[in-house]
């Protein structure tokens, strides 16, 4: 889990960002940091390409048999061993960071924009692409930045050692430069394949996420259905798709690691192949053999520094168009460019779509049917009304209305709500103080008898989706932490259609009660509701 108190700073993203332009974002955010890697990536990698050169030079030294010669060198190895170490913590350490900067700044970047989004997100996209970014995809990105120190340390060495090789003997040097960017350049036909199959694999394991959520979300109707089998079949073919791309992905990958060793193998051999015959010419000595073999050796290193940053490219581009296509989902519901302020105290609404008039500081019941839904969305501007019709809150439209202060006024307590798993009284108190406590919210509801027999009281934890508790049960705390916010006007449907009759008298008057003197909206067809309403509507004919 990414740390809580880890310094992440904002992404400045364009209005429309491309997937390149997203990780370049991601890069500037924390420039300081990716240049400070950097250069650390150079520091810790230079002694391991001088390395073989200093060991060379220690070896030509005991063939001259200059024994403070081959101490001076002896002590120059044990340097570089300790620049590296200690380089290589700093840069470790540092690497560390630049991942946690570019996970962590995407999850927040995705998260926001999701809240933005809101009730809206779930038509645009699904559950498993959204499990899939917040797994995978943000641990790609942050595989992007967090490879930058080891891919300038790779690059640098490269370069020194090209310089010594070309300085001591100009073909050595030549095979070298030429021979590993032709390496390189022979790995790049599988990467384009590589990209694809991991493209395909991600769309799979998006595809699987979705159908896992759903499975679990539903599993007690299944069992109710006797459909466990049926969908468990479902996603094992799901799941084997998704190991079937995987595999895929796989095979690219270990032609890649092949390519990686064997091409700038044969560099190594060709090099190593002319030293030999340079010795033997005494064009060079034994001891610079030995260097021109460790440094041809070590050219395996830059070049698999450079196929792992490009993988790493690859993959951080691949789940970057994810995100960037998921921050492309614009709410349904605009703010209006210059909102207007809503009246003090109770609120009239009016939706002239329906006919629906709530009378302010009233206790109205709408019995609708199953059209009373898209009413109560109106109402509460989870959807805006039919060309021509209007909704008005306080004489206000609601489309004029800031959506914050619209959501703060007008509550919306839909009977499908879902609980999110944490302590019960952190998720029944509101998010701003009300005049309404916990307690009065709960006696209302008729829940104060599912919190007694708790442990834990109002302290317990929750589980996801309130699974603990039973579905009445968890509709009536639904109810109490709606109550508990004291809204100026509260919209609630069909708040007790899984409660018992004996139950739902108690809970209507005491809702009616509690409520006295602010806008109440009750989306029933339930008897006991119309008994202690203010107002009726049904079906367009209103009984006062």
């Amino acid at each position: 889990m990414l740390s809580a108190t880890y310094p992440f700073p904002p992404l400045r993203l364009p209005a429309r960002p491309s997937a390149s332009r997203f990780l370049l974002a991601v890069f500037r955010a924390r420039l300081g940091m990716v240049l400070g890697a950097a250069a650390i990536g150079v520091v810790w990698a230079l002694p391991g390409a001088l390395l073989p050169l200093v060991v060379g030079q220690g070896i030509g030294a005991i063939g001259a048999h200059d024994g403070a010669a081959v101490w001076r060198w002896a002590l120059a190895a044990a340097a570089l061993g300790l620049v590296q170490t200690l380089s290589g913590t700093w840069l470790h350490f540092l690497n560390y960071g630049l991942w946690l900067h570019g996970a962590g700044s995407t999850q927040r970047v995705v998260s926001a924009h999701t809240t933005r989004v809101g009730a809206g997100l779930r038509e645009q996209t699904t559950t498993g692409n959204l499990v899939a970014i917040s797994t995978t995809d943000i641990n790609h990105i942050g595989n992007t930045v967090e490879m930058t120190g080891r891919a300038f340390g790779s690059l640098l060495a490269f370069v020194v050692v090209a310089v010594w090789l070309i300085s001591t003997s100009p073909l050595l040097g030549m095979v070298a430069l030429v021979g590993v960017p032709v390496a390189v350049l022979g790995i790049g036909p599988l990467l384009a394949p590589l990209q694809k199959r991991k493209a395909k694999q991600r769309e799979k394991r998006g595809d699987v996420n979705a159908l896992g959520a759903d499975i679990v979300s539903g599993l007690r109707i299944l069992r109710g259905i006797g459909g466990e089998r049926r969908f468990f079949g479902r996603f094992r073919e799901t799941s084997q798709r998704v190991r079937q791309a995987g595999i895929e992905v796989g095979k690219a990958e270990a032609w890649l690691a092949a390519a990686e060793i064997a091409l700038p193998g044969l560099v190594t051999v060709v090099i190593t192949w002319l030293g030999a015959r340079l010795a033997v010419a005494g064009s060079i000595d034994v001891g610079q053999l030995v260097a021109f073999y460790g440094v041809s050796a070590f050219l395996i290193w830059p070049v698999s520094a450079a196929t792992e940053a490009v993988g790493s490219i690859t993959s951080g581009l691949v789940a970057s168009r994810k995100v960037v296509a998921l921050l492309a989902i614009r709410p349904k519901l605009a703010d209006p460019a210059t909102p207007v302020p809503l009246p003090a105290g109770p609120l009239e609404l009016v939706d002239t779509e329906s006919g629906v008039r709530v009378a302010a500081g009233r206790l109205t019941v709408v019995d609708f049917g199953a059209d009373g839904e898209a009413v109560a969305d109106r109402l509460a501007r989870f959807a805006d009304p039919a060309e021509g019709e209007e909704v008005l809150v306080g004489g206000v439209r609601a489309d004029h209305v800031a959506l914050a202060e619209l959501r703060r006024r007008v509550v919306y307590a839909h009977n499908q709500d879902i609980w999110f798993s944490g302590v019960l009284r952190e998720q029944l108190t509101p998010a701003r103080p009300s005049g309404v406590s916990i307690t009065e919210a709960l006696y209302a509801a008729d829940a104060d008898d599912i919190v007694e027999a708790l442990p834990g009281g109002v302290d317990e934890v929750i589980g996801e989706r309130g699974r603990e508790v039973s579905g009445g049960q968890r509709q009536r705390l639904n109810l109490a932490r709606a109550l508990a916010t004291d809204a100026d006007v509260l919209v609630l449907d069909e708040p007790t259609s899984a409660v018992d009759a004996h139950t739902e008298a108690r809970i209507t008057e005491r809702v009616a009660a509690l409520r006295r003197g602010k806008t109440t909206v009750v989306f029933s067809q339930s008897p006991l509701w119309t008994h202690v309403a203010d107002e009726v509507f049904t079906a367009k004919v209103v009984t006062v």
